[in-house]
């Protein structure tokens, strides 16, 4: 399975944003600037965010991007399905009952043994993905770091974060 790169940009903004101060926000330039994307592209999928309740926009010169909810409320799940929306990932076209020489209708009674296989399968991973949080996340990178990530994230929110009244 390939997820978009949409994906881990949306997941890295969002944890991003969970760094802000009380009243903050940043700009999609902001954002795309500190992880080295496209504007552009990022943009598309902070509005998807914003549209699932993810991220709230401010508007105006001043404006820019902020989290809708605590960052323990939102799980990598949740990421996953604004940006690449609720449909799963494996869909299943029937195939076997194509090509030469077909067999009877009731054996196709019951769902395809192998989309029921891959429909499992992406139940477990969403599953996983639920019960981890941008929270959880901040928790795991801070047991790893030696100071140096804090420390590049803490400087440049001092140069791009915006003060807005919340």
């Amino acid at each position: 399975m390939k997820m978009s790169d949409g994906v881990e940009q949306a997941i890295h903004s969002v944890a991003m944003l969970a760094g802000l101060s009380e009243g903050g926000v940043l700009s999609a330039a902001a954002l795309a600037e500190f992880h080295g994307v496209s504007t552009s592209y990022l943009l598309k999928h902070l509005q998807a965010l914003s549209g699932a309740g993810i991220l709230d926009t401010v508007p105006g010169p001043k404006g820019g991007y902020r989290l809708a909810k605590a960052s323990g409320e939102i799980s990598l799940l949740d990421i996953l399905l604004a940006v690449e929306g609720p449909a799963p990932a494996f869909r299943c076209a029937e195939i076997r009952q194509r090509g030469p020489n077909p067999v009877s209708d009731h054996f196709f009674a019951k769902p395809c043994n192998i989309s029921a296989a891959m429909l499992r399968a992406e139940r477990v991973y969403r599953a996983e993905l639920a019960k981890t949080s941008i929270a959880d996340l901040g928790i795991e990178l801070n047991a790893l770091d030696d100071g140096s990530i804090a420390a590049r994230g803490c400087a440049f929110l001092e140069i791009h974060e915006r003060k807005t009244a919340r």
